[in-house]
């Protein structure tokens, strides 16, 4: 992941992802407001799995480049078989995408097997992947002092919100805005991502006092003195900030759009094929849910209904 590429492609990847998700939200709530319930992911009409699938093809592709293709020698380790310290980040960057394989193979599992908690548990592995990912670039042996770690900062204060929100969608499933900016934090990492692949590999864009510099087969961003990191870093939150006004300003117009379209015909239409069944399989999870406390509540003994009635005839006088 230390490079431009390396970057750029794992961000096209959770944008696209976000994009994705924000578009079904936004549709499956437009068409069905009162009834909306979250999904942790959305299921098309030819390939059930598709989005999953690809989230398994991502991460496995990312993984071979980070083990096998990107280390010159081929393969991560060294010759007396331990990890080399210059491939540490290597492996703590393949183990963010061994999580996100993890949870889409359960998410394709509990599908499948349909148990009562599949949506729960689903957002609960989703949950910590992404907590996974925060504690790794938290934890990066990667010395991230300089310029790439003020990028990096700010990408774990967006990580934090796909947690939160993930975690907030597992109690509070019929919240909209709950989902709405969860995709929205999963496409600023993807922007994000993008962002710092062009900003600290391209040379045309390295700060002023900056320069790139090859620190033992890493290439990182070196300022001369304390004022240009300063600036630097300071030009790195101003262009945080943008990216968050552009990104804000998308997300509602999108909104806006979707809701207007979709809102035109949902009396002259049902939920699509996909929709439909997202709402099924959710509906029988709040039901099972619903049968299951009802089932607890019939334990108890109706007070009065086992006495027999009084005959008030008898306490005439």
């Amino acid at each position: 992941m230390g490079s431009l590429i390396g970057h750029v492609l794992p961000g096209i990847a959770f944008l696209a992802l976000g994009l994705w998700h924000l578009f079904n939200h936004i549709k499956l709530y437009s068409l069905q407001p009162n009834s909306y319930i979250s999904s942790p992911w959305f299921p098309t009409s030819k390939i059930r799995y598709l989005e999953l699938l690809l989230i398994i093809a991502g991460s496995s592709i990312s993984i071979s480049m980070e083990l096998f293709i990107g280390p010159q020698k081929h393969q991560p380790f060294d010759t007396d078989g331990t990890i080399p310290s210059n491939h540490l980040r290597n492996f703590e960057h393949s183990s963010i995408s061994m999580f996100f394989i993890v949870y889409a193979s359960f998410a394709i599992l509990l599908d499948r097997i349909k148990p009562i908690s599949q949506i729960d548990l689903t957002q609960l592995i989703g949950a910590i992947a992404f907590s996974q990912q925060y504690l790794l670039f938290y934890l990066h042996s990667t010395d991230h002092k300089g310029l790439e770690g003020q990028y990096h900062f700010l990408l774990q204060i967006i990580v934090i919100v796909s947690i939160v929100t993930t975690l907030m969608g597992i109690g509070l499933p019929k919240s909209f805005l709950i989902s709405f900016v969860r995709s929205v934090s999963i496409i600023f990492q993807g922007v994000w991502f993008v962002v710092m692949g062009y900003m600290l590999w391209t040379p045309q864009f390295i700060p002023k006092g900056c320069l790139i510099h090859n620190d033992d087969g890493h290439i990182v961003v070196k300022c001369g003195s304390q004022e240009a990191l300063h600036r630097a870093k300071s030009l790195v939150n101003i262009l945080f900030s943008w990216f968050l006004i552009g990104l804000t300003i998308f997300s509602i117009s999108f909104y806006l759009v979707l809701v207007e379209k979709n809102s035109k015909r949902v009396q002259y239409s049902s939920l699509p094929k996909e929709f439909e069944e997202l709402q099924e399989d959710s509906n029988d999870v709040e039901s099972q849910k619903e049968k299951k406390f009802g089932d607890s509540k019939g334990n108890f003994t109706h007070v009065g209904s086992g006495f027999p009635a009084f005959d008030l005839e008898r306490f005439k006088l």
